[in-house]
């Protein structure tokens, strides 16, 4: 957990506006004397302490380029949503989730100070391409388009799922024809948007109506839509839907579709790969990683080892 910077005061409030607007649609009366307001949906994001134990470990740290070492810092862009990854805690200004205990962790390892500050999503691969920033988080999903211009060091397995309201007559979706003649919300410049988008022509071929794609900068609307019956069925991730559903009446965790390796994310070619890669995989030893994933709820999600750019799997 830890505070962003001041450049990203605007970006900041309306990450936690979003918040704030899943925490609505989570509520009952909404009277926060009942328990079920926005303060009580906001309480249940977990604040346990599972980083500031970690230790420096020289043989990973060595493996920095000397730049960053002298410097003893890494420029960071993390892009905030909603839990688990990244969210803000109530007070509006504290990040908190997987992504950002992670970072924090590796940080600790390497024995440098994360310098984060928040990002849209959309925006952080071309910048980190820029040299804007030394790494990126935001649930980054490992795909073969990606790792043409994207190096990527692995930290949990993940990928794309499906929620719907609990009067939706889907109860799985093994096939997007199943989708066909509905609206389906999804987050702009996603791996879900992508694969609506290069599958949008199977209800066609199989002579039905298409699927309309809405997509959306900020989850908390993406919820919204779905809880007002403007979409049908929200595509994202699996552990940020199984979070959310259990936060909102009303709404169910379809199934998996794909899982995707999720990393963190670099500029092509990047010579800071082999020491994350490093500190990834000392967590592991150490057991931060299991109490990391322990914390919020994602232990499924753990990978065996943390790999550089692996194929996409099929």
């Amino acid at each position: 957990m830890t505070t962003s910077t001041p450049r990203a005061t605007a970006l900041r409030a309306a990450a936690f506006l979003a918040t704030a607007a899943l925490a609505l649609t989570a509520c009952g009366s909404g009277d926060p004397s009942d328990g079920t307001g926005p303060a009580a949906a906001t309480a249940r994001i977990p604040t346990t302490d599972v980083v500031s134990g970690v230790k420096k470990d020289p043989a990973a740290a060595k493996l920095l380029p000397a730049g960053v070492r002298a410097r003893g810092s890494l420029s960071l862009a993390s892009s905030v949503g909603s839990p688990p990854s990244a969210t803000y805690l109530p007070d509006g200004r504290t990040l908190a989730g997987q992504d950002i205990d992670f970072a924090d962790a590796v940080g600790k390892v390497l024995g440098v100070r994360i310098k984060r500050e928040v990002a849209g999503f959309e925006a952080i691969l071309p910048a980190l391409g820029s040299g804007k920033y030394d790494l990126g988080t935001g649930n980054f999903g490992v795909t073969d388009e990606r790792r043409r211009t994207i190096d990527f060091v692995t930290y949990v397995n993940d990928g794309q799922g499906f929620a719907a309201r609990e009067d939706s007559p889907l109860r799985k979706v093994t096939s997007l024809r199943q989708l066909c003649g509905l609206t389906v919300a999804t987050g702009a410049g996603t791996t879900f948007e992508t694969t609506l988008e290069e599958n949008a022509h199977l209800c066609k071929e199989a002579g039905k109506q298409p699927y309309d794609v809405k997509t959306y900068a900020e989850q908390g609307a993406l919820w919204i839509s779905l809880q007002q019956g403007r979409s049908d069925v929200v595509m994202s991730t699996i552990n940020g839907l199984r979070y959310a559903v259990k936060q909102q009446p009303g709404l169910r965790f379809l199934n998996e579709f794909k899982r995707l390796d999720v990393g963190f994310a670099f500029k092509k070619g990047t010579p800071l790969a082999p020491a994350v890669r490093a500190a990834v995989n000392r967590l592991k030893k150490d057991g931060t990683y299991d109490r990391i994933l322990k914390k919020w709820g994602t232990g499924p999600s753990a990978i065996a080892t943390s790999r550089i750019s692996p194929p996409e799997v099929k």
